[in-house]
């Protein structure tokens, strides 16, 4: 019995250790950030990373799971002969849940994996201690314009989705369900408010600070050679991934007093 309480007060002590380095990883970098110099190129740089080639993946899945939405809703609400609910279930799904969601771990996947590799191969290649070396802050150079993009890019993404994913329930509903177009369009717009849209936006730009916090922190605190590289990426993405669907629930619950 003793051992197995020594066991979880041991597992308990280095969630905490974690919990505590993480904070102190964010804040130093946060503060750093907000101190001059500041390298615009590297902003630029996973400006054009994060949000610009982050759209293919994005929009395919948005596309998709727009169609897949319609098709799923028009099956079930033709049940109950409410056919008209298609419409108000794919834009609120959209912009509400599945396009700030989907976005986040797709971009997860993709950034959260490079950014822990890249960081990671510095950090076990000392490249990282060569930049305090040549009097360059690591975290202002490397975490912070990661986290700044990551906080702007994902909202712009998620605009994107939403839109994508919306005209994919449009071509669904007129072209494969006999839908009327005009009605189509005017149901969305009606079931429509700005609420929805800044929720999701809300979420997405918390969902792009936890993916490059989360990437960062992986790969600057990785060790052990191409092993512990690919084990921060891993990391990277799962932890990413949990914390995204955990903070999705939380913020639902506050912004619709649920």
């Amino acid at each position: 019995m003793i051992s197995i309480l020594a066991g979880i007060g041991r597992i308990f002590l280095e969630f905490l250790a974690s919990v505590g380095r993480l904070s102190l990883f964010l804040g130093n970098s946060l503060w750093e950030g907000f101190k001059p110099p500041y390298f615009f190129r590297q902003i630029l740089r996973q400006f054009l990373e994060i949000g610009y080639l982050s759209l293919p993946v994005v929009g395919l899945t948005a596309l998709f799971t727009g169609m897949v939405l319609a098709l799923q809703s028009y099956t079930g609400f033709s049940r109950f002969n409410a056919e008209n609910a298609v419409a108000s279930v794919v834009i609120l799904s959209m912009t509400r849940e599945l396009g700030p969601v989907l976005a986040g771990l797709m971009v997860a996947g993709r950034m959260g994996a490079s950014m822990a590799a890249e960081i990671g191969t510095m950090r076990v290649t000392e490249q990282i201690d060569a930049l305090t070396t040549l009097s360059t802050h690591p975290s202002k150079y490397l975490i912070a314009p990661r986290i700044l993009a990551g906080v702007l890019t994902l909202p712009l993404l998620v605009m994107v989705a939403d839109i994508i994913g919306v005209f994919g329930g449009y071509l669904v509903s007129v072209y494969k369900l006999g839908f009327n177009p005009a009605t189509y369009l005017k149901q969305s717009w009606d079931f429509l408010e700005r609420a929805d849209v800044a929720s999701g936006l809300i979420k997405a730009a918390a969902f792009g600070f936890i993916i490059t916090s989360m990437g960062c922190y992986q790969g600057y605190y990785s060790k052990g050679g191409a092993q512990g590289v690919g084990k921060a990426t891993t990391n990277a993405v799962v932890s990413a991934s949990i914390l995204i669907l955990i903070t999705n629930y939380l913020l639902t619950a506050i912004l619709f007093d649920a």
